[in-house]
């Protein structure tokens, strides 16, 4: 069973769909009674850093989450801004990630980006794997993912690092450590190819 974590910050229901087509089991997990029972976690999110803190923090989830992850090891999957909540810090806020993976979330230097809009990343791009994991499976050529953020995920150890993108500079667009997993990108608005990173994520 797969719990998607709704705290008011993420688009759940895109999530719901494609299990639901896949035939996966899952819920939507609003309290720390509702993570009960479950396997994996999905932790979606948008908007700025501190307010995805601020609202998760204030779910009644949060020591339920750290105790699923960190002593029981149930796989967990950030997307987007909650990758960047698996940090330590962010450069968008002064709010204290949850620190699941040895980071810092920092700005793009704009003086590096050569397209004529600059922030945010937005739109398709290509993702580049950088070694092999279960969370890859068949999207190791020509896979292209939705993005939209003006931040990125910086591992402090390199092998936490999964996959690049391309933007201004070659950044971590998916992390992997131990049990815990973060995509920048969107997997439930990038059609075939997210589909498979989310089916991959339920077979983990």
């Amino acid at each position: 069973m797969i719990a998607i974590i709704d705290y008011g910050v993420g688009n759940i229901r895109a999530f719901a769909n494609i299990y639901k087509k896949l035939g996966v089991d899952f819920k939507i997990a609003k309290t720390a009674k509702d993570l009960e029972d479950t396997e994996k976690l999905i932790l979606p999110g948008v908007g700025a850093f501190d307010h995805a803190m601020d609202e998760l923090n204030a779910s009644g989830m949060r020591e339920t989450l750290d105790d699923l992850v960190l002593n029981k090891k149930k796989p967990v999957v950030g997307i987007c801004v909650g990758m960047q909540m698996l940090a330590k810090s962010s450069d968008e806020g002064i709010a204290p990630g949850l620190g699941w993976i040895d980071g810092e979330v920092k700005k793009f230097d704009e003086s590096l980006i050569k397209f004529k809009t600059h922030l945010p990343h937005m739109g398709w791009n290509d993702i580049r794997p950088l070694k092999t994991n279960k969370l890859l499976i068949g999207l190791e050529e020509k896979a292209k993912f939705y993005f939209l953020h003006s931040y990125y995920f910086h591992c402090n150890h390199l092998e936490d690092s999964i996959a690049e993108a391309d933007y201004g500079i070659e950044f971590s667009c998916a992390v992997n450590k131990e049990n815990v997993y973060g995509v920048q990108f969107h997997p439930e608005k990038s059609h075939e190819f997210g589909i498979q990173l989310l089916k991959n994520f339920s077979e983990l």
